[in-house]
């Protein structure tokens, strides 16, 4: 799975949101990902990567072997 796909699927998920994407191993199936969204406003963690997890869809049951997640809102993100 290309990065730009992951990419294009997280972006239709969370419009208007930074979101990085990186493939740890160059195989196109491990992948760090950083979603900093409004929509994880008083949301869990977990919560937070179903939401991601949905958006990804079945790639992550056929395409990702493994995925890093980092989920924040913009006000967490500004901490130190």
């Amino acid at each position: 799975m290309s990065l730009e796909t992951i990419r294009s699927k997280l972006m239709t998920a969370f419009p208007a949101s930074e979101i990085e994407v990186r493939d740890t191993t160059g195989g196109g199936d491990h992948f760090d990902a950083r979603v900093v969204s409004a929509r994880f406003e008083g949301l869990g963690l977990i919560d937070r990567h179903r939401l991601v997890y949905d958006a990804l869809g079945e790639s992550m049951r056929t395409d990702i072997h493994a995925l890093a997640l980092t989920t924040l809102t913009p006000e967490e993100k500004k901490r130190p």
